[in-house]
Order: structure tokens, then C-alpha cells, then sequence
């Protein structure tokens, strides 16, 4: 983690909850949303390439790394921990980059909260919205006990393949792995994806979007969400060369050079 980032935290009935943030001077924040089971290392090629020109924050998503135990994980919870922080530190104008589970609570919270949003940036994430078949979420529901069925060793190998075709970027997900035991982490798949169900929902966001996804996600139906998400509402989809699922891990010069570009241009 960049030196240039602070460690804080913030209390709530249901848990603590982590974040770290740089000191820049910056009219825009930029903040950053880890997937399920990831945890804020997962950006730290973007925190430490943004965290000079722009004020940064990077969160361990309750559930998640450092924000554990947390009692009651839905994306209302969650966006109202996330609300707390960007209102304790002042963040009047932000930009959301959201990687996966991380992409989804960026637009409920988009939703919810849209007057100081100027842009959102997925990273191998899904939409909200009427875009899944009750198999798909049948499914979802399904993943504690299918997670169980693989030793344990397997399921953390599998898990950080289909996340990386690189070599740091599968090593930085066995790595954000290890503080769970296998009970905790096939418990947190688990309601990470379940809690979508009850919340689903047709969302706004409003400001610049943009959709990045890598050319090698093997995840699910994230390829088939992406392409029907981007024709449903015009928003740009571009391809990260030899990328999979952590797409801003592989290859994380592709994705900052989006970003800037993102930036650029609001």
C-alpha cells in the first residue's frame, strides 16, 4: 500500500469498517471498490499511480479484510457505511471504480446518493436491473454449499486463476485470501452474491460511465451482463488485453490509461 495513503475507520452498530485515504488536494475523489473477498490491496497499482493528483479512498468492504466481523451484510448496510465515510471526509465530488462485488455496491450506492457522483468506472462488474434469468439467480443462492465441496487448497487455487492470468495478480489473490478459513470464505460468496437477490433493482446513474472488462473474465455470465448492460444503455465496453476477472491487477497500465482518459474528459 502506498505511503502516500492514511488508515481510518468508522463505527457503526453493525461492525468496524477500514478505509484509507490520501491527503492530496483535489477537487475530485476517487473511490475505490474492492470485489468479493478482495480486500484494499487490490488497487494499490491504482491508489499509488492517482493518490498524488487526486484525494483517494480504498475501503475493506465490511465482510471483508480488515472489516470483519461485521453482523448484517445487504447493500443498504453497506452503502450506508460507505455514505459515512465520504461524508466524514468531505468527498463533494467523486468518481467510483468499482471492481466486481465492489462495481455493484457503487451503483446502489449511485442510486441512493447521486448528487455528488460525477462518474462511474466497472471493472468486471455486473449491472442492477432486469437483466438475470431466475436460473442465474437460483444459482447465486447455491454458492455456499458448491463452495464447500472443494477442498480447501483447490478452492483458493481455482478462485485465484479464474480471477488472474498473471502471475502477481493470482499471487495478490491467494494472498488477499488467506485471512479466511474456508467455512469463512465459502460463508462470505455466499452472501456476497446472495444479498443481491432481495436488492435487485433498476437503477440511475447518472454522469459519465464507463465499462471495463477483461478479455479473459471467465466468471459467470460477467461477459454476457457486460454486453447486454453496455447495448441496453449506450455505455462505452472496452476489452482489457489479456486480462480476467481482476482486470486492473493483470493489466493495470491498460486500466489506469482508461482511467485518465476518464478523468480527462469530465
Amino acid at each position: 500500500m502506498s505511503s502516500q495513503l492514511t488508515e481510518m475507520s468508522i463505527h457503526s452498530a453493525h461492525g468496524v469498517t477500514y478505509y484509507w485515504t490520501s491527503d492530496a488536494e483535489s477537487e475530485i475523489t476517487l473511490v475505490f471498490l474492492p470485489g468479493l473477498t478482495a480486500d484494499h490491496r487490490l488497487f494499490e497499482a491504482q491508489t499509488k499511480a492517482f493518490s498524488v493528483d487526486y484525494r483517494v479512498i480504498v475501503w475493506d468492504c465490511p465482510c471483508h479484510g480488515k472489516s470483519r466481523p461485521y453482523d448484517a451484510f445487504s447493500y443498504a448496510n453497506i452503502t450506508a457505511e460507505l455514505h459515512t465515510i465520504l461524508m466524514k471526509e468531505n468527498a463533494k465530488k467523486t468518481v467510483f471504480i468499482g471492481q466486481s462485488l465492489g462495481g455493484m455496491i457503487a451503483q446502489f450506492y449511485i442510486d441512493k446518493y447521486p448528487e455528488n457522483v460525477l462518474g462511474f468506472i466497472s471493472v468486471d462488474s455486473v449491472p442492477f436491473g432486469d437483466y438475470y434469468s431466475k436460473s442465474d439467480l437460483f444459482w447465486l443462492s447455491q454458492l455456499e454449499w458448491m463452495c464447500k465441496m472443494f477442498p480447501d487448497k483447490t478452492l483458493r487455487t481455482s478462485m485465484a486463476k479464474m480471477c488472474g492470468t498473471t502471475e502477481p495478480a493470482r499471487k495478490r489473490m491467494i494472498e488477499m485470501l488467506a485471512s479466511y478459513s474456508k467455512a469463512e470464505l465459502c460463508h462470505l460468496m455466499y452472501i456476497g452474491e446472495a444479498a443481491f437477490i432481495p436488492e435487485n433493482k433498476e437503477v440511475i446513474l447518472p454522469g459519465k460511465c464507463l465499462l471495463l472488462l477483461g478479455e479473459k473474465d471467465r466468471v459467470g455470465k460477467v461477459k454476457t451482463y457486460n454486453k447486454a448492460w453496455a447495448k441496453k444503455t449506450g455505455f462505452p465496453l472496452v476489452w482489457i488485453k489479456g486480462a480476467a476477472h481482476n482486470a486492473n491487477d493483470d493489466n493495470p497500465g491498460a486500466v489506469n490509461r482508461h482511467i485518465v482518459d476518464f478523468l480527462a474528459a469530465l
